[in-house]
């Protein structure tokens, strides 16, 4: 079955705050409460809005 666009974005949203909090623990932190993600700190908006696109455009 293939994933839709909606769960391929969220993946990449939730995937990419991740990765920036990794890199920057002391300004982004990101914690999972089942649906829903709690985000506190900086996001690199350009980088969360390139994955996004990309998942949109069928990027990995």
């Amino acid at each position: 079955m293939s994933e839709t666009l909606e769960t391929k974005a969220r993946k990449a949203v939730i995937d990419e705050l991740e990765r920036q909090a990794a890199e920057k623990p002391e300004t982004l932190s990101v914690r999972r409460d089942g649906d829903r993600v709690r985000v506190e700190g900086e996001i690199d908006i350009d980088s969360l809005v390139m994955v996004v696109v990309g998942a949109a455009a069928g990027g990995p």
